[in-house]
């Protein structure tokens, strides 16, 4: 009786299970937060999953009846008005939406057409996946590796990555220029085989291992200094910094490399100019030296008279002289020269005038004679040179107590006589030495008394300078000298010396300074 029955129940039984699997794979995609949706052969949604509301902020009754491309930029829906009319089925397709707020949503979009026994489309159904936040990353990463290779690229230094088998995996503009091998020719290859000398092969590859074996490295994670290899086999001297990076199991390795030529050749440089310092400084202590032995070693004091000197170069070295010495035992003879300029080469001059001065002294007697014979003997080196010598001769008459003197251009000794608050010049005329060979000399004698002091120098004295381009002048040294002329001859130089100092503001000066002080006991 109820045979009949049958198919139409199994049916039902079909449809009802169809219905429960659709509702299930529905209730499935709202969970996973897929946007499931169906649509008409023209593209009107009919049916839409509560996800929409995350994904667009739409509700499905506010999508349903809707074209699709209603939801779409415009871009998007422009390109995609194709998919009306065709019937194929469509995956990772990527949509540009705008949501309910306006902002861009991005989904990943898979539809299937479903067609009739008779090959009518009789709907879409299809999902979408809101992959916004996953492009947003992906393009943040291409970002960050694009600034990281723009980095590495512009980078000063040769940047070389190496994996733990040694081998090259990146290798930057700034390397190519450095040892010569292009980026494509470098990757993969071994680094040893292209920039470490021959000779350090196997100390690379005995460190790699031993850090791979022990995680420590004597040369990783600080700045040092070695030798790398060019294309050309030129070797050169590079500063690195190598850092190791552990990735999973394995380790890459970052090297900065610098080339250090010019710096190991500016501080090969500076250490042999250095070695050249010393040894000139060296020289020019002894020059020193040997220049303060040819000056009077002390004073000479006698119950008739004491004279001292003193000679302040402005450099280590000097082109002033001052000599006294008997040369009989009743004559006493004084010169103090100056040659122009100073440092060596006056120096050398004064060196020569002091040696011709002592050869001539003991067989010319008068100073002016002396003087012209130096003139002679010395003017064709001079004037080779150009350079030229101030110098003033005196000789003192013990038994008589007179001064007798000749000038060669030296600015005149200043005189104070006994009781006297003024000082007297002591001049006579002649050419400075060096710039004519036949010179006339002057010579003069002046009787000198008891007490009487007589100061000898050379025009650095009066030429010294403070910092506002004053000169200490011929008439603060008279003032000073004959306020304490009633002093010692080494007083004297000392009150002038220290008021020249106070003056100047400096203990160094720009031209050499010698004192020469005779006083009459």
């Amino acid at each position: 009786m109820t045979m009949p029955n049958k198919p139409s129940n199994q049916c039902q039984d079909i449809e009802t299970a169809l219905i429960d699997s659709e509702q299930r794979f529905r209730q499935m995609a709202d969970i996973a937060g897929e946007w499931l949706w169906e649509q008409d052969p023209q593209g009107y949604y009919s049916y839409s999953s509560v996800a929409v509301h995350k994904i667009l902020g739409f509700t499905p009754e506010e999508v349903i009846g809707k074209h699709y491309t209603a939801f779409l930029t415009p871009q998007d829906k422009a390109s995609q008005q194709i998919y009306i009319t065709q019937q194929n089925a469509f995956h990772n397709l990527i949509n540009h939406y705008r949501h309910k707020d306006g902002h861009p949503v991005l989904t990943e979009s898979t539809g299937l057409p479903i067609i009739n026994n008779a090959g009518r489309l009789l709907k879409w159904r299809g999902l979408d996946r809101d992959i916004t936040a996953k492009k947003q990353f992906q393009d943040a990463l291409l970002d960050s590796e694009k600034r990281l290779r723009l980095v590495i690229e512009s980078a000063l230094s040769a940047i070389v990555m190496m994996d733990s088998y040694g081998i090259i995996t990146d290798w930057n503009r700034q390397a190519e220029n450095m040892f010569g091998w292009s980026h494509q020719e470098a990757v993969g290859q071994r680094l040893d085989f292209l920039i470490i000398p021959l000779r350090f092969h196997d100390a690379h590859r005995q460190g790699l291992q031993r850090f791979l074996q022990t995680g420590q490295g004597e040369i990783l994670n600080r700045l040092v200094e070695h030798t790398a290899r060019r294309r050309d086999g030129s070797e050169f001297p590079v500063e690195l910094s190598i850092s190791p990076l552990k990735l999973g199991n394995a380790y890459i390795f970052s090297g900065f490399i610098n080339d250090i030529t010019a710096r190991k050749a500016s501080e090969q440089h500076a250490r042999e100019t250095q070695i050249s310092l010393a040894i000139a400084q060296s020289e020019i202590n002894m020059a020193r030296h040997i220049q303060a032995s040819l000056l009077p070693s002390a004073p000479i004091t006698t119950k008739d008279f004491e004279i001292t000197g003193y000679c302040l170069p402005a450099n280590q070295v000097g082109g002033d002289y001052f000599d006294y010495f008997f040369r009989t035992d009743n004559q006493l003879d004084m010169v103090i020269a100056d040659v122009s300029g100073h440092s060596f080469a006056p120096a050398l001059f004064m060196v020569a005038a002091r040696s011709a001065i002592r050869t001539y002294s003991n067989n010319i007697e008068s100073p002016a004679h002396i003087i012209d014979t130096l003139n002679r003997f010395l003017f064709k080196d001079l004037d080779n040179t150009d350079f030229f010598i101030t110098l003033f001769y005196l000789q003192y008459d013990i038994a008589r107590h007179a001064l007798r003197f000749a000038n060669a251009g030296h600015p005149p000794p200043l005189l104070v006589n006994a009781g006297q608050t003024q000082c007297q010049r002591l001049d006579a005329d002649g050419l400075i030495l060096g710039v004519r060979e036949q010179v006339l000399f002057e010579e003069k004698v002046l009787p000198v008394a008891q007490n009487d002091v007589l100061l000898v120098y050379t025009d650095g004295l009066t030429e010294a300078e403070n910092s506002e381009g004053e000169f200490f002048g011929l008439e603060r040294v008279s003032d000073i000298f004959t306020q304490h002329s009633q002093q010692t001859p080494q007083d004297i130089i000392d009150a002038l010396l220290s008021e020249l100092k106070h003056f100047c503001q400096r203990d160094t000066l720009k031209d050499d300074i010698t004192l020469m002080v005779f006083k009459r006991n």
